[in-house]
């Protein structure tokens, strides 16, 4: 209780301490004028800068990609607020850690009367009864909750806890932002890489920019591998090339977590692009997502959609192939499923596109879930009896086959929806025969709405399903079971069910 506990954010750590930390953390920025970048945030005037200035913080959840200073600025915080500052990575952390820092911080806040921020780095990492666990205390103000993630805080964090806490978007650097923490660990002699003497190639500081993708820490931890591994020269100065640079990095710091959400970023990209028929950028985001590790039967399995939604009956082998490959890449696997993939996806975004069955199908299923469901048309029901047949069941059905060209004039809507037209081909692809082959319909009288009847007054409405003749209207009654048999002299005899528990006659 006396002091701040000494360890990652202990600002008084002995300088063989920080001679031995990775050059990142060495250059890691001490004040918001020495930060780069989230000027939306830290800005003169923004509102987190005030909290810390004034010392008046609240609870926050800072959501960024990594590299981009959510750390840095809860050392920052950490180094000029009056209140306790406690740190925990929710990858070690459990409740039981969150408990005794929740007990600390209620009585150092009545004995001191001093507030504690609560850091947790990593924050989605906790599970719903972990971040349950803090909201009470959140809520109550026994801590004030400053959380760093890089996920979505939408999906990865509990509702109830963002509700508590205002959650501030930070964005990757840009190039010249990190050409300029680049410039400074290469300038200063004291904690950077100064007296190394390195001596930093145009192209090679531009290779480096771009392979870093905004990550200041993948940029410092390449420099310094760079720089280190170097051999003195002249006047023992160190010249980094292009090459020195692409072998300490390897490879690029692809910005990609098939589980995160730069996963539904990247398909949601991927299908935009198919469906604008842009086959290079698709080609693009396909590589994005197959580099960064995303399940190849994933992209197929999203490809296949593609043809159905967004192709359709305008290339109606565009599923047939989409299929195929999809069985392709599984019998292939990687790398070589890849290009069947990448063959898929031009010839998606190179068809043409029509999404005409998706409207009409949400428009059918519109009426089905709005309007009233009438009973199937007498005409359209199977009659394997004598009774249904003497009630009316397929009584005038014309049998398409039989007609010139299989057409026939007949409604085969329930008479509520007679007339409804829910597709309407596009003028693109196959669609255009298949217009073509559906104009016969466009005149016929089973296809036009019937007019809309005078209103009736309450008391002329008969509630009898009964016709004029005294018959039982058998439309009136569909979908229940007659009450009385068409034929009047001769009944047919039915047959009553035996109750549950009973024997058969």
């Amino acid at each position: 209780m006396a002091g701040p506990q000494r360890g990652l954010f202990d600002p008084k750590n002995d300088k063989s301490t920080i001679r031995s930390a990775p050059l990142a953390a060495r250059m890691r920025p001490k004040s918001l004028d020495d930060m780069v970048g989230q000027q939306t945030i830290i800005g003169a005037g923004r509102i987190v800068r005030r909290a810390i200035e004034h010392d008046t913080l609240f609870s926050m959840i800072l959501w960024g990609p990594p590299g981009c200073g959510k750390t840095t600025l809860a050392r920052i915080i950490a180094e000029h607020t009056q209140a306790f500052f406690e740190p925990l990575s929710a990858v070690t952390a459990g409740v039981a850690d969150l408990r005794r820092v929740v007990h600390e911080a209620r009585d150092r806040l009545g004995m001191y009367q001093q507030r504690t921020v609560l850091f947790i780095d990593e924050i989605h990492r906790f599970n719903k009864a972990q971040q349950d666990a803090i909201l009470p205390h959140v809520e109550d103000g026994t801590v004030i909750l400053i959380g760093a993630t890089t996920e979505n805080p939408s999906f990865e964090v509990n509702p109830a806890l963002r509700s508590r806490a205002r959650i501030f978007v930070m964005e990757s650097l840009t190039d010249d932002q990190i050409g300029d923490v680049i410039d400074r660990a290469v300038s200063d002699s004291v904690i950077g890489l100064g007296a190394f003497k390195p001596l930093l190639a145009t192209d090679a500081r531009g290779y480096l920019i771009d392979m870093a993708n905004g990550d200041a820490r993948v940029a410092l931890n390449a420099l310094e591998a760079a720089v280190t591994a170097k051999d003195p020269g002249i006047g023992d100065k160190r010249l980094i090339t292009v090459n020195d640079m692409r072998e300490a990095l390897q490879s690029r710091a692809t910005k990609y977590d098939k589980n995160g959400e730069l996963h539904y970023d990247a398909i949601s990209a991927l299908h935009k692009s198919v469906r604008s028929s842009d086959p290079d950028a698709s080609l693009y985001w396909l590589g994005r997502m197959l580099e960064g590790g995303e399940d190849p039967m994933y992209v197929a399995r999203r490809l296949v959609r593609m043809s159905i939604e967004d192709i359709g009956l305008a290339d109606p082998q565009a599923v047939i192939i989409a299929n195929s490959i999809k069985d392709t890449v599984h019998f292939l696997g990687q790398p070589e499923g890849d290009l069947a993939l990448a063959n898929l996806v031009v010839y998606l975004a190179q068809a043409p596109k029509s999404n005409s069955v998706e409207v009409a199908y949400m428009k059918a299923k519109g009426d089905v879930a709005e309007t009233r469901n009438d009973p199937v048309p007498l005409h359209l029901r199977n009659a394997p009896t004598a009774l249904m047949k003497g009630l009316g069941y397929n009584r005038g059905y014309q049998y398409a086959h039989d007609a010139p060209d299989a057409r026939v004039d007949q409604v085969h809507f329930p008479e509520n929806l007679r007339g409804r037209r829910y597709y309407h081909p596009t003028d693109r692809g196959y669609e255009v025969r298949i217009a073509e082959r559906l104009a016969w319909r466009e005149d016929l009288e089973s296809v036009k709405p019937l007019p809309v009847p005078e209103p009736v007054a309450p008391q002329a409405q008969s509630k009898s399903p009964r016709s004029a003749d005294g018959m039982i209207d058998p439309q009136a009654t569909a979908g229940e079971e007659p009450q009385i048999p068409v034929d009047q002299d001769n009944p047919p005899v039915r047959s009553r069910k035996p109750s549950r528990g009973t024997a058969r006659d």
